[in-house]
Formats: C-alpha cells, structure tokens, sequence
C-alpha cells in the first residue's frame, strides 16, 4: 500500500516501539558514550581514539531512515521533536543533579562531573547539531525516494546519511570545542572528518539490517509512505 499524502486517523503497531528505540539510542548517544574515549589498534592503521559515543549516535540515524522510509517525512519530524525534548530534560537532570551539594559521605562528586557535568556549550551544540542533522537526513531521504521513485534504498539511505552526518559534524565540533581549549583548534578538522566517516561507515554496515527492519514494518503497516504532498517545514508537530 503506497500513501502520497498524510492520513491522520492512521494508527499504526510499531510506530511507537520505533520512536522509543530512537530516543533510547539518542540518549544513550550522549550521556552515556561521549564521557569515554576509546582507543582501539586496527590493522594496518594502529592505534585509533574516539569517543565512544561514535559507537550509538550512528545509530539513531539508521533509525531516522526507517522512520521516514515507512512513515513518511512528518512523522519522523515527531520522532525527531521528541527526541529533542528527552535529551533537552534529560541535561537539565543531569545539570541539576551535579551541581547538588554532595553529602559529606559520598565521595564520587569528581567522577559524577566527569561522566554528567557537560559544560552548557557542548550541550546547546549537540543539540543544534543533532537537531540539524536529522532534519536535514530525513528530508534528503524522503525527497530522494519520490524522486528515485522508491527503488535503492542503500542509496537513499547512505546518501542521506552522509548529509546529515556532515551537517552534524560541521556544526558540532566547532561550536563545542573551538577556542575552548579541550582540543586544538588545528585538531579539529582531522577529528570532524574521523568522526564523519566511522558514522557513515556504521550506516553502511548497518545496510542490511535496515533492508530487513523496512521489508518488515512495511509489510506489518501496510504502508510505503512517499512524501509528495508534504510540508517539509521542521517546525511543526502535524502528522
């Protein structure tokens, strides 16, 4: 079944289960990952750092591409809000919860800062950045299945992905760290471009588990949604 244009009396069995595991990868993303760089030897190449956040955030888009692959554009905007609206509470938790006087028995307030104290920039900036990214990987995915007519998803998929994932980069790095002093400013441009390309290659390899997760809420949905008659506008709510 092939939808063109938005039915909102539709309900569907795994929209919400979709929406769940995408805020869960989200969160997960950046309260659990960035506190840890990792450091792994790979052949050929040696020692490799990176924050181990790279390992989820990529994630979260694959599950933007399902959502807008099945549900269409508007939909995944309300994934998307959502989202945004977890991780926005979640660091003003986080940001309440440290700045507690700790009681005088408890002797982790150093290792709490360290793992939940994100300064407010790298925060706004992961936000704008992630808000960015997975605009702008939704509408090139959508704009790109009307065109090619729903065929190659791999294409669309990465394709989308590389957008998005350099929208994000280029707007996070810099507003996070340049002229901070956390990392060279020299530094940053190598990292951007590491960072960039470890998340694509996790949507690559991601690729057949995506064909498999569409193939199969399209069929339990009954709906291919193709965004022709939507309003792409990111600033709204409406299905």
């Amino acid at each position: 079944m092939t939808d063109t244009r938005p039915d909102h009396r539709r309900s569907y069995r795994y929209y919400d289960l979709v929406m769940a595991a995408f805020v869960a990868v989200y969160l997960c993303s950046n309260l659990i990952g960035p506190a840890k760089a990792a450091q792994v030897t790979l052949p050929g190449i040696g020692p490799v750092t990176f924050g181990a956040g790279v390992l989820f955030f990529p994630i979260s888009y694959v599950f933007g591409d399902i959502l807008t692959e099945v549900y269409g554009y508007a939909r995944a905007r309300r994934v998307i809000w959502t989202g945004f609206a977890a991780m926005a509470f979640a660091s003003i938790m986080a940001a309440t919860v440290v700045a507690l006087p700790p009681a005088p028995t408890w002797q982790n307030q150093g290792a709490y800062e360290i793992a939940f104290g994100n300064t407010w920039r790298i925060v706004g900036a992961s936000l704008l950045a992630f808000f960015c990214g997975e605009f702008v990987n939704s509408f090139v995915l959508a704009k790109m299945k009307v065109k090619m007519e729903g065929r190659q998803l791999w294409m669309r998929t990465i394709g989308s992905t590389i957008f998005g994932e350099a929208v994000d980069s280029m707007l996070f790095y810099p507003l996070a760290f340049y002229g901070a002093g956390l990392i060279p400013n020299e530094l940053l441009p190598t990292i951007m471009l590491s960072q960039f390309l470890g998340k694509v290659g996790v949507e690559v390899l991601f690729t057949p588990v995506t064909y498999w997760i569409v193939a199969k809420l399209k069929k339990a949905e009954h709906e291919d949604f193709y965004d022709r008659a939507t309003d792409f506008t990111p600033f709204s709510l409406e299905t």
